[in-house]
């Protein structure tokens, strides 16, 4: 599944990717703090093909 091997990649992105798809799709979830990393330019495109496939839920 594309969100799980992304939230795979690293340790903490668990956290990174939830925050990631919910800004989004226009919602603010704050910063992340260290040690933590957002997604790389990549993966928030990956993330929002993946979200704008499955529509609004």
């Amino acid at each position: 599944m594309p969100y799980l091997d992304t939230r795979n990649r690293m340790q903490g992105y668990a956290v990174s990717i939830v925050k990631a798809g919910a800004t989004l799709v226009g919602h603010t979830a704050g910063p992340l703090r260290p040690p933590l990393t957002d997604l790389k330019p990549a993966e928030m495109e990956q993330l929002g093909a993946l979200i704008k496939s499955l529509g609004a839920q």
